[in-house]
């Protein structure tokens, strides 16, 4: 296919897909201009924890909250929230070597810090709308700026080729089809993780807490000191090891939610699956995910619009039609860093966003046909929809957007066409770039493990520890 090699492109997005691409475009693609735009007064994506609005005070721009929380502390290990040339600092203790949420954050702001005082990126500013040009010739971007003064005023801007580095956080996942979900919903007594904010205001309530993946499991251990016990955790099936909680009488597993009912005290009844009824419920909050959405600021042209090739097997919903999940197949100047989710994002957005500029400065070609661009996407389907069909309850990890163990060999295939292209400056981005290969995985898989030797060494009250050797 005949890519045509942009010369202004503008990333969507400062989360770290954000940062590590716009990066990557400036030091190893070449092009004549890139620019990061972020909402937000800050860059960090969900590491960035805003301090809320305050009640009854006027602002002068919207409020986005992130779906973190102070006392969150991240599953990954620092080596893989690295990018490359640009490594993650110590870590003062080994007892907890996941780093926490400032850790992270104070990470992304060091990366950030020489593109923020160069100017290529700019706070504080809302892409509204991304509008495809005909014949391919770029994209209007309507942009709303909140910078102190500007009240929200638009402006639109022509740019060559748009990276959208943000999808998830957004598009909280619920429950379809529970009786009753609704109306706790309404009645704010029923809410998402995404707005979970640490455990004060819950002490002595009696909570359900819905899953038994990261986000329930961090919530659940925040809860289970300060709310009443038992603290209920409402779940589908044994949760994944990766996923560590270590047992406590203070938690107690249920079976799922079959129907919410508002009693007389505005508390809840739970009806669960099994007919077990829990009554004068304070509260239930869902740790169900996330869903990508289908980029709902970006308008194609009329004839090309983004309609998933899915059936209901391959839900949640995802962004369509997209070469090695990062170009979209029918525009190659339209870009996604971030839409699937793995196991260690910073890097292998890290990985991708190279592949992205090689692709733009046409050392890595595509195919020519549109069939051979979607052959992956719908190679996947395929995978998903009969993998789904041979398991009686699938877990969301067989599920179109979610990597899980299929990131070894997508990861590797990107890193692998880096490897091969015949340029100086490619060789060295792949020798920096991380590995993926058997031993590699082996070794990310390990961090799981560790997770449980960091908790029960916690919870033993221990200062040092040493792993077991099978590690």
């Amino acid at each position: 296919m005949n890519v045509h090699t942009p010369r202004k492109i503008l990333v969507v997005g400062g989360g770290p897909c954000g940062l590590v691409t716009l990066r990557n475009l400036i030091d190893r693609g070449q092009f004549e201009q890139a620019l990061l735009v972020e909402r937000r007064d800050d860059v960090g994506g969900v590491w960035y924890l805003e301090d809320p609005p305050l009640p009854g005070v006027p602002r002068d721009r919207p409020y986005w909250p992130s779906p973190a929380y102070p006392a969150l502390v991240g599953n990954v290990l620092s080596e893989y929230l690295s990018f490359s040339h640009h490594p993650f600092p110590e870590l003062p203790s080994q007892l907890h070597p996941y780093p926490t949420l400032l850790q992270t954050h104070q990470y992304l702001k060091r990366f950030a810090a020489p593109f923020l005082e160069s100017g290529h990126i700019l706070l504080s500013t809302e892409v509204v709308w991304v509008d495809e040009l005909a014949d391919g010739q770029g994209w209007n971007v309507t942009l709303r700026d909140w910078r102190s003064g500007s009240a929200g005023n638009e402006r639109v801007e022509t740019w060559d080729a748009v990276v959208v580095a943000t999808a998830w956080y957004d598009f909280p996942s619920w429950p379809d089809g529970v009786p009753g979900l609704a109306e706790a919903r309404e009645a704010g007594l029923a809410t998402h993780a995404k707005n979970w904010k640490g455990p004060s205001g819950y002490e002595g309530k009696k909570i359900v807490v819905v899953g038994n993946a990261n986000s329930s499991n961090d919530i659940v251990a925040q809860l289970k000191s300060v709310a009443q016990t038992p603290v209920y955790r409402s779940i589908r099936r044994q949760g994944l090891r990766r996923f560590a909680f270590l047992p406590d009488n203070r938690v107690v597993d249920v079976a799922q939610i079959a129907c919410y009912s508002i009693d007389a005290n505005k508390k809840l009844d739970l009806e669960l699956l099994d007919g077990q009824i829990l009554t004068g419920v304070d509260s239930v909050i869902l740790g169900t995910g996330y869903k990508a959405a289908a980029a709902p600021f970006v308008r194609l042209l009329e004839n090309e619009v983004m309609t998933p090739m899915t059936s209901s097997l391959t839900m949640p919903p995802r962004i369509p039609a997209l070469y090695e999940h990062i170009i979209y197949s029918r525009n190659p100047s339209l870009a996604f860093i971030g839409t699937i989710m793995s196991y260690t994002p910073f890097t292998l957005a890290d990985v991708a966003s190279t592949f992205l500029c090689l692709v733009w400065s046409k050392h890595i070609t595509i195919p020519n046909s549109l069939e051979g661009r979607l052959a992956g996407e719908q190679a996947r389907i395929a995978f998903v929809e009969a993998t789904r069909r041979q398991i009686d309850d699938p877990s969301s990890f067989v599920a179109y957007h979610i990597l899980a163990a299929a990131e070894q060999g997508y990861a590797q295939g990107l890193k692998d066409a880096i490897r091969k292209v015949d340029s100086d400056g490619a060789r060295k981005w792949a020798e920096a770039l991380p590995e993926w290969e058997d031993g590699d995985w082996k070794r990310r898989e390990g961090m799981y493990e560790r997770k449980w030797a960091s908790l029960e060494a916690e919870a033993a009250g221990e200062d040092q520890f040493k792993m077991d050797a099978r590690l």
